[in-house]
C-alpha cells in the first residue's frame, strides 16, 4: 500500500500485518492440505511469514522452497522458516514453469492472487496442475470492507479502492473467482474459505496504516473524491478506540482432479461449493 508511505512489500509493512494475517487464515483450508507438506513451494514469500505460520501446522514438513523476485526479502525469509531445509529461488512468478515446482507436494502463497493478471494466474495454474499437487492460496482481497461506525463515504471509497486494485490488468478483488475458473478449467477442484482481517483497538497501528493506504489508493484512483475530512474523521475514531473494520479476504484451496495423483483424506470428488465457506 504505497499511499501510506510504506512500500507495498517493505519488511516494515509485512511485519505489521503478520499477526492479523495469522489470525485471519482459515484453519479449515489448512486441514485440507495438512498431509501434503513434505516439500512446500512458497510463492512470493516476502519475509517468510507464511512459512513461519504454516510449517508448524503441516506434520512432516521438511523442505521449504522460497520464491520471490526481491533478493533482500529472500535473505530475510530463509533463516526464519522452521523446517530442516530451506531453499531460496529468485524468480518472477509471472514466468513460473512446471520445472520450478518439480518434486513439490504443496504450493502455498499469501496475499498473491490479487496482484496478478489473468495471464499470470493462467501460468501459475498451469504449473500447479502439471505438478499434480494441491495449492493453498491465502488472503486474497475480495473488495468488501465493513466499517463501524458507518460513514456515508464508505461505499464510494471502497469502489474507488477496488478500481485501483484492478489497475494495469491486475485482478484485484476478482482474483479468487478468476483463479477458481482457471484451475477448474484445467480439471482441478477448488474450495474457498473466508479469511477476514478484523481490525480495531487491539491492532491500532495496523488499522491506522491500512486506513491510510485504503483511502490513499482510492484518492489516487478518483482524484475528486473528498477524502481529506473522511480520513481525518476515521483516524480520530481509531485514536479514540471506536473504529473497527472487517477487511474481507478469501483463502483458496486447489486440489487435483478426481483422477489426480494426490488423494485428500476425508474429502470427496465433489464440485466446489457455491460461494465462500466460513473459515
Amino acid at each position: 500500500m504505497t499511499s501510506t508511505g510504506v512500500p507495498e512489500f517493505a519488511p516494515e509493512w509485512l511485519a505489521l500485518r503478520e499477526g492479523a494475517d495469522a489470525e485471519a487464515r482459515s484453519a479449515r483450508a489448512v486441514e485440507m492440505v495438512r498431509d501434503h507438506g513434505r516439500v512446500v513451494a512458497d510463492l512470493g514469500c516476502g519475509t517468510g511469514s507464511l512459512g513461519r505460520w504454516l510449517a508448524p501446522r503441516l506434520p512432516g514438513s521438511g523442505r521449504w522452497v522460497l520464491f520471490d523476485r526481491e533478493p533482500d526479502l529472500l535473505a530475510l525469509a530463509r533463516p526464519t522458516v522452521p523446517v530442516g531445509r530451506v531453499e531460496a529461488r529468485l524468480r518472477d512468478l509471472g514466468a513460473l514453469g512446471t520445472a520450478d515446482l518439480a518434486g513439490c507436494t504443496l504450493v502455498a502463497a499469501s496475499a498473491l492472487l490479487d496482484l496478478l493478471t489473468r495471464a499470470e494466474v493462467e501460468t501459475l495454474a498451469g504449473a500447479v496442475v502439471a505438478a499434480g499437487c494441491p495449492a493453498l492460496l491465502t488472503l486474497s482481497v475480495v473488495g468488501r470492507v465493513e466499517l463501524s461506525p458507518a460513514d456515508p463515504l464508505d461505499a464510494r471509497v471502497e469502489r474507488a479502492f477496488n478500481d485501483h486494485q484492478r489497475r494495469e490488468g491486475r485482478l484485484g478483488p476478482d482474483s479468487v473467482a478468476v483463479a477458481a475458473e482457471v484451475f477448474e478449467g484445467l480439471g482441478a477442484r477448488t474450495h474457498a474459505f473466508a479469511s477476514p482481517w478484523r481490525l480495531g483497538p487491539r491492532r491500532a497501528e495496523l488499522t491506522r496504516e491500512w486506513l491510510r493506504g485504503w483511502v490513499g489508493a482510492a484518492a489516487d484512483q478518483e482524484p475528486g473524491l473528498p477524502v481529506a475530512g473522511y480520513l481525518e474523521r476515521r483516524l480520530a475514531e481509531c485514536d479514540e478506540g471506536r473504529l473497527r473494520a472487517v477487511v474481507h479476504h478469501t483463502d483458496l484451496v486447489v486440489l487435483p482432479g478426481a483422477a489426480g495423483p494426490v488423494p485428500q483424506p476425508g474429502s470427496t470428488d465433489r464440485a466446489r461449493p457455491q460461494g465462500v465457506e466460513p473459515s
